[in-house]
């Protein structure tokens, strides 16, 4: 079978109420006229009726691109994932979760980009948010942690030493290079009623920039995070930020080769302690009604215990 040039991927939880306007932004892309390319989401489980809007919606799909889609029944986002890797025909799969909205332009702009950045090993779109109500003051500070990335017009690489990456929504990966990278039973898998940790995303990703290949910020793949008003709540906003601290101690250690680990991790946890106390001597009193600050404070505290619980969830396993 001949490859196509992208296959779309959309991961999906409990979607039908997310997914329709997702699916029409996609019957929407132009320029596609002379690619190959399909749709393939993957119902992660779902318990409402998902799979049934998809058999509908597969129905009708236009023609050239196709609307295929396939089940994962083991809970996490990282697990989805990698069925659509599995399942995907595309030589390149580019990631949306279904309550993102593409630009008309995004799915060209994704295979445009591939073609022209051969050591692109992955990219990620530029990412804006559609608040349901007015996020709380300062968002902007913490606004990465629901996927906003906003991080310019032009493109770049996200170099090591900028110890930045992009999210998975929006993040086109080439199949054969996370086949040939990315971990076949990953420590992360995204939060489940089982695991309150997330950054699989970033887990993945890792080993490919590790492997040698070059990581991109692509501001021409637009999309539009739809953020609900629950998601802006104080008590969601610290879970999100503590979900992502506990997983940095494994995201660090990734950077970093094995002989380094025990030698810089207890540098990283000083330096750690040292911002959560620096931060909040001169935050404390702000921390009961500043939502953004709260956060920050939970993040550093989080990472501070980050190594600890997850020393304790691999007794676990």
């Amino acid at each position: 079978m001949i490859p196509l040039d992208l296959t779309v991927a959309i991961p999906t939880y409990n979607g039908v109420t997310r997914l329709p306007i997702l699916l029409e932004k996609l019957r929407q892309q132009v320029e596609t006229e002379s690619l190959s390319w399909e749709i393939l989401a993957i119902d992660n489980n779902s318990t409402d009726n998902t799979l049934a809007l998809l058999h509908e919606a597969q129905k009708t799909w236009p023609a050239p691109s196709c609307l295929r889609f396939a089940t994962e029944p083991q809970q996490g986002a990282a697990f989805a994932r990698i069925k659509a890797v599995r399942e995907a025909r595309g030589e390149l799969i580019g990631f949306l979760d279904d309550d993102t909205l593409p630009d008309p332009h995004w799915v060209a702009a994704a295979v445009n980009f591939g073609k022209t950045h051969p050591r692109a090993g992955a990219y990620g779109s530029r990412v804006r948010a559609n608040y349901e109500i007015e996020p709380p003051e300062g968002f902007d500070r913490i606004a990465t942690f629901l996927a906003i990335v906003e991080r310019g017009t032009a493109p770049h690489i996200y170099q090591r030493q900028m110890k930045l990456l992009p999210p998975s929504a929006g993040l086109v990966v080439r199949r054969q290079v996370w086949q040939d990278c990315a971990p076949k039973k990953p420590f992360l898998t995204g939060r489940t009623r089982e695991s309150i940790l997330n950054s699989e995303d970033l887990e993945v990703i890792m080993h490919i920039q590790n492997a040698g290949w070059e990581i991109w910020y692509n501001p021409e793949m637009e999309l539009y995070h739809q953020i609900p008003r629950d998601r802006l709540t104080r008590d969601y906003l610290l879970y999100l930020v503590r979900s992502t601290g506990l997983a940095r101690h494994y995201i660090r250690m990734l950077r970093l080769k094995p002989w380094q680990r025990p030698l810089l991790f207890p540098l990283g946890l000083a330096r750690d302690i040292g911002k959560a106390t620096i931060y909040f001597l001169k935050h404390h009193q702000q921390l009961d009604r500043d939502t953004v600050a709260a956060c920050e404070m939970e993040f550093l505290r989080s990472s501070i215990v980050s190594p600890f619980y997850l020393w304790k969830q691999s007794l676990k396993r």
